[in-house]
């Protein structure tokens, strides 16, 4: 007969009392058996702490991940204080840290860590700091960037409103090289290799670059090179300045061959 049998455990307990189905073999032991833990002296007791509330074995576990990934930025920014920031619950983390990003004193590579932050809004910022201009508050800064109320939400933890009494010396920087009239040996002093020059020049003669988007959108630079240039170039929206001659042809400024005359 089988050791299990198919009747409820009520009646296996008869049969086994009655000895008319075999009883199971005994089980060896455990070497080192485990004793079961005991309920705590509270296991049952109000949780004072709201715990037993539904929901809140799900909110204590919330609690922990936000308290995980905080510790990992924690340690992101210690080795890299210059990361940049790739969310708005990092926002968040960040300004629970302790970091702050001040407003009226914020450099580009200070906001350009935001998320979703442009390089024409970086390059507006930097021209009202240099101008003088200060921001008091997040509606100062939402109508000068004309900003979302979801962007501005995720900038703000981290935004620090200061107000100076007098613009420092240090604003005071050269006038912004013009890339739409800019000569090729004004370009080089931008960083630009004789390769990526001659891109510009040919790029910029089928029509004037709008801002930094549209050049990089068509010339595809490295973004760490074109972000460098923020602050320091500007986009007149005239006629463009002259490119590269063509192989073959002179140069601005080269005189005109003579006529042959026909010989007789």
């Amino acid at each position: 007969m089988a050791h299990r049998h198919w009747l409820d455990p009520l009646a296996r307990r008869l049969l086994l009392a009655a000895g008319l189905i075999p009883k199971p073999p005994a089980t060896q032991p455990l070497a080192n058996p485990t004793p079961a833990p005991l309920p705590s002296a509270n296991a049952f007791s109000p949780n004072l702490s709201g715990d037993n509330r539904p929901g809140a074995s799900q909110a204590n576990g919330n609690d922990r991940d936000e308290s995980i990934e905080t510790d990992l930025l924690a340690l992101k920014l210690e080795h890299n204080p210059a990361l940049r920031l790739g969310s708005a619950a990092e926002v968040r983390r960040a300004a629970s840290l302790g970091w702050r990003l001040d407003v009226n004193r914020a450099t580009a590579a200070d906001w350009l860590r935001l998320p979703g932050i442009s390089a024409d809004q970086v390059d507006r910022l930097l021209r009202l700091q240099r101008a003088g201009v200060q921001l008091s508050g997040a509606e100062d800064l939402q109508h000068s960037l004309e900003l979302s109320p979801a962007q501005l939400a995720a900038w703000l933890p981290l935004l620090d409103f200061r107000w100076y009494a007098a613009p420092p010396a240090a604003m005071a920087t050269p006038p912004r090289l013009d890339l739409n009239k800019a000569t090729a040996s004004a370009l080089s002093q931008l960083g630009l290799s004789a390769e990526r020059c001659q891109r510009l020049l040919r790029e910029r003669a089928r029509g004037p670059f709008q801002d930094l988007a549209d050049l990089q959108q068509r010339l595809q630079f490295p973004a760490d090179l074109v972000e460098g240039w923020i602050g320091k170039v500007r986009f007149s929206q005239g006629k463009a300045g002259p490119a590269l001659p063509q192989p073959g042809m002179p140069g601005p400024g080269a005189s005109k061959p003579a006529a042959k005359r026909p010989l007789h």
